[in-house]
């Protein structure tokens, strides 16, 4: 028997795609068949205490350290504050925004234990981008790191009769903080009895071009994503302590610096604090941290320093995002010692679906099917394709994109599968090679070229920092293959240099996938979760 809804406000639910145009949703595995009542920040963390955790240690900043008996007390009367003082209905939205902080998870775990729908925002977005989630979620209330209050008030001033009420978190000293607001009220409250399918948090796209999209991710997708990849691959145990840069507002930070280690009983250290990357290496040392979430981009910024400071407590490195180049696991693996774990997910999908290990590391491939998921590469007409040949990802499992009111759905989901929009090779013993993404792929003078191969290939040059590899339209070739690289200091970006990167190329994979074109840049363009912007690469003179 289904479990009724406890979301009064039906917006998102009303939005939702028509079945028709769902995912297929499995739940193969005995772990994955979540109880139809359910909600997830009481299982997770009111659950704590069952499992012997609440003295245990949970968030972490340089300032305090709570446990989760402490964190769920003050989840608990922000929870109440919100929905007794507030007056806030179960299915209504509350913005969040803010960097990574105590504050910021505190705020999350108590709107979804209200039953309220979690809409988190990236923390640089400005008046004009949050004017557009305001627009398409229609938040009633907002709950905003203090230091970042302008933007928000801007757009909630350009779209009023929206947000009824603005919240803010990490002020000390302001009678108006949200901690100092909910102090005086109860210490316990009873998680709202939501279904497992009533909606937990609607996920923003990182949005490089067009409108955003939402996404929309129940308790149970939630719930199932934590007993798939964390499980079965990554493997927390109660003694990590978790850190890394992927934002909350990202479901790739969501998941690996909140959720997966509540999980597992682990502790997330937040910095609370702009950091580079030597510092960033220092606080992991002096914090103990074992594990680490970031992007391959970062990774390869903090592997100097790794090899001049060293870590002794890490043990297990996470990269997702963008595709991690061969070049920069090998590098880290240089660096550290120690493997590092690749994995592709989607905000559509939750989290990491496709990912590898230790031992079942392969080089050059991202890894195999996360178990709970299924995966297979097909052609346009969707139709598997033989191994070893290119074609488009298609994935199933526990978790699947539906979109808020939005016409991609059936480009997501055309068959009952979830097209991430990547293209890859399935090998002959299951594992799946990242070639590029679908709209990425060069072809030139009839060949297929993946940029990240190049890409990868002119990370092992000594002179390259980071580069980025895209097709420019050419009369002759249909396409050419062109590279914008930032040097490293020292070297100069001249035509000399040019050849060098050229020759390197076609002495290292085969010779028509060399760049005939080369831009210098100071900087390449990224999303705020480390994503490179490839339609801005094209715009490179």
């Amino acid at each position: 028997m289904t479990t009724p809804s406890a979301q009064t406000d039906r917006f998102v639910h009303d939005r939702l795609p028509p079945r028709d145009q769902w995912p297929e949703l499995r739940y193969d595995l005995p772990e994955l068949r979540i109880a139809e009542q359910a909600n997830l920040v009481e299982r997770l963390l009111d659950g704590a205490a069952e499992r012997g955790w609440a003295d245990r240690p949970l968030l972490r900043s340089p300032q305090i350290t709570f446990t989760y008996a402490e964190t769920r007390e003050r989840v608990d009367r922000i929870a109440t504050y919100l929905a007794h003082e507030l007056k806030l209905e179960p299915g209504n939205r509350v913005l969040l925004r803010g960097g990574n902080s105590i504050g910021m998870a505190l705020s999350w775990l108590a709107v979804v234990k209200a039953g309220l729908i979690a809409v988190a925002t990236m923390p640089l977005l400005r008046a004009v981008e949050l004017g557009k989630v305001i627009d398409k979620a229609r938040p009633a209330a907002a709950i905003c790191d203090a230091r970042l209050l302008p933007e928000l008030e801007q757009a909630a001033r350009e779209h009023t009769g929206v947000l009824r009420h603005i919240l803010r978190f990490n002020a000390p000293g302001d009678a108006h903080d949200l901690g100092a607001l909910a102090a005086h009220q109860p210490p316990t409250f009873t998680a709202c009895p939501t279904s497992a399918d009533d909606i937990a948090l609607l996920a923003f796209t990182s949005g490089t071009t067009g409108a955003p999209k939402a996404v929309v991710h129940t308790h149970r997708d939630v719930l199932a994503a934590c007993e798939a990849w964390p499980r079965h691959v990554l493997r927390p145990v109660p003694d990590d302590i978790v850190t890394g840069s992927p934002p909350l507002a990202f479901t790739f930070g969501l998941g690996g610096l909140l959720l997966f280690p509540m999980w597992a009983g682990a502790s997330i250290y937040y910095p609370d604090a702009n950091y580079n990357p030597e510092t960033m290496v220092r606080q992991m040392g002096e914090q103990g941290v074992t594990t680490c979430y970031t992007s391959p981009t970062f990774y390869r910024q903090l592997a100097p320093h790794m090899k001049a400071i060293g870590v002794p407590s890490l043990r297990t490195c996470v990269s997702a995002g963008e595709a991690l180049p061969d070049a920069t696991r090998q590098l880290w693996k240089d660096a550290t010692g120690i493997e590092m774990l690749d994995g592709i997910g989607a905000t559509e999908m939750f989290h990491i679906f496709i990912s590898s290990a230790g031992a079942d590391v392969r080089r050059g491939a991202v890894g195999k099917v996360v178990p709970g998921y299924h995966a297979k590469v097909v052609d346009e007409q969707g139709a598997e394709v033989p191994r070893g040949t290119v074609g488009k990802l298609a994935v199933i499992g526990p978790t699947g994109c539906r979109y808020m009111d939005d016409e991609r759905q059936r480009r997501y989901v055309p068959d009952g599968w979830n097209r991430p929009g990547d293209a890859f090779v399935q090998d002959e013993d299951d594992y799946f090679h990242y070639q590029a993404r679908d709209d990425d792929m060069i072809i030139t003078s009839g060949y297929n070229v993946g940029g990240p191969e190049v890409e990868d290939c002119l990370l092992t040059h000594p002179a390259v920092a980071e580069c980025g590899v895209i097709g420019k339209p050419d009369d002759e070739r249909g396409m050419i293959i062109k590279a914008v690289v930032v040097l490293k200091p020292g070297h100069a970006g001249d035509a000399a240099m040019i050849k060098t990167l050229q020759d390197h190329v076609k002495a290292s994979i085969a010779p028509y996938k060399y760049p005939r074109e080369v831009a210098f840049v100071t900087a390449l363009p990224r999303t705020e979760t480390g994503k490179l912007q490839r339609f801005r690469l094209r715009q490179t003179p």
